[in-house]
């Protein structure tokens, strides 16, 4: 377990600077997973080194996969689709609803048993959502009321999944992986149809592995695996999740100006920066590339003053993971910042609407919640103590809000921001930001 701390940032001069970031959490998940699956060895650097894909990790070694990480750089033996060894003991997603979700999928095509559990938060999170489609094409695979654990049983190789033609209840990117695994081992093509556009790198990852994966619009169609997917040979661009933290922080702070390198700009997931630009930040995308079937460029943003935005539709899917630190520059944006259709975040590692608003109105925010989304009045926030409630996005969206608050403010409980952005302050001190971080018995200054 981490050591607990307190964390309060201020800034007295604008932010500046360049910035590399540690390599994106979704694409890490993945090309762990997808190398296992793969036959031969993978090698994929700039690899996310944190709580959440350590989860995954630890996974594969149970289900038999040799794998070596330095420093950044994951080496993964694969094994092929069939290739996992049933684990002694229930497999421990911790936090990670990826984790679980992909690994169900994985699991469903490979016909291994195993029962698949985690945190108490994560045994909250829904779970139906990949189990009824999964029964639907023959996965023998059952839960607990809805959630984890999730036990699959084993299933002989003569036995193929049933092929589904499948309309998912919400856009998922999770949900939509677990069941493109799954449909590996079909018995001909699946097709897999969202409401509305969920990040793709399943699918770009896949398909350059050697997958036959066609997308049409909204829908997915994965034929059946004929030949072994090849080995992963490849760097992981930054994540535009932290990435963002970052931008805001410079965004808060008159006079800013800040430079985030080789970052994915997968268009599945720049919601935040398209909202950003609408609130009045000067932002650009520059070096524009494609890195192993994803598109990657460095981004630039100058501070600028912020207005209120109305937030709703397909962009909510765009920046889901964004929310808590897009809402803490709402809170010094002119005017009233409204956001509707945004259901799905009372569903991640917290219920991020309810336990959000309640956080920012103990800063003096002047807050609403509804059932979809929350309205802001910008120029409320006063300042004070607050908490993490477990959960990493929004242990570092509060901290943010002191570099712009009148008054300081401490989030308590902060060690969960190493979960998914292991460096955060670290990069917060190199731009210029002051950063106090110790326990509550005593406090240390960096």
């Amino acid at each position: 377990m981490q050591p607990q701390f307190d964390l309060t940032l201020s800034a007295d001069v604008p932010l500046g600077g360049t910035c590399l970031l540690p390599g994106d959490k979704s694409l890490s998940h993945r090309a762990a997973l997808f190398a296992a699956l793969a036959e031969g060895e993978s090698v994929i650097d700039r690899f996310l080194v944190s709580g959440v894909t350590h989860a995954m990790l630890n996974a594969l070694d149970a289900l038999g996969i040799v794998w070596h990480l330095d420093d950044s750089r994951l080496t993964v033996q694969g094994r092929g689709l069939r290739g996992f060894t049933p684990p002694a003991a229930p497999l421990d997603c911790g936090n990670s609803a990826t984790t679980i979700r992909l690994l169900a999928g994985a699991l469903a095509a490979a016909g291994t048993p195993c029962t698949l559990d985690g945190s108490a938060g994560l045994r909250r999170r829904p779970m139906d959502r990949i189990t009824a489609p999964l029964l639907r094409m023959g996965v023998p695979i059952t839960s607990s009321d809805g959630c984890a654990p999730l036990t699959l049983a084993a299933r002989a190789a003569s036995h193929p999944l049933t092929a589904v033609d499948e309309t998912l209840p919400v856009a998922s990117a999770q949900v939509k992986s677990c069941l493109i695994l799954a449909a590996l081992a079909a018995d001909g093509e699946s097709t897999l149809r969202e409401p509305g556009p969920s990040r793709d790198h399943t699918e770009r990852m896949l398909a350059a592995m050697g997958a036959d994966i066609r997308v049409e619009g909204r829908a997915v169609t994965v034929a059946p695996l004929l030949q072994p997917l090849t080995p992963l040979r490849m760097t992981l661009p930054g994540d535009i999740s932290s990435a963002a933290f970052l931008l805001v922080a410079a965004a808060l702070v008159p006079g800013s100006e800040l430079c985030v390198r080789d970052v994915g700009v997968n268009p599945t997931r720049t919601g935040i920066l398209d909202v950003l630009r609408e609130m009045g930040a000067r932002i650009t995308v520059e070096n524009p590339r494609v890195v192993a079937g994803e598109p990657v460029g460095d981004i630039r943003l100058v501070a600028a003053p912020l207005q209120a935005v109305r937030v709703g539709g397909d962009t909510v899917v765009r920046m889901i993971d964004e929310f808590p630190v897009f809402a803490v520059a709402a809170c010094f944006a002119s005017g009233v910042t409204e956001v509707h259709d945004a259901e799905e975040l009372r569903y991640k590692e917290t219920d991020r609407i309810s336990v959000l608003c309640g956080e920012l109105k103990t800063l003096g925010v002047q807050v609403a919640e509804r059932r979809d989304g929350f309205t802001i009045k910008g120029g409320t926030l006063t300042g004070g103590a607050c908490d993490a409630h477990g959960d990493h996005r929004l242990a570092m969206s509060l901290a943010l809000a002191g570099l712009a608050a009148p008054a300081p403010v401490t989030v308590h409980h902060a060690e969960i921001l190493n979960e998914s952005f292991p460096g955060f302050v670290e990069q917060l001190r190199e731009l210029g930001v002051s950063v106090r971080a110790g326990s509550k018995e005593s406090s240390e200054s960096k």
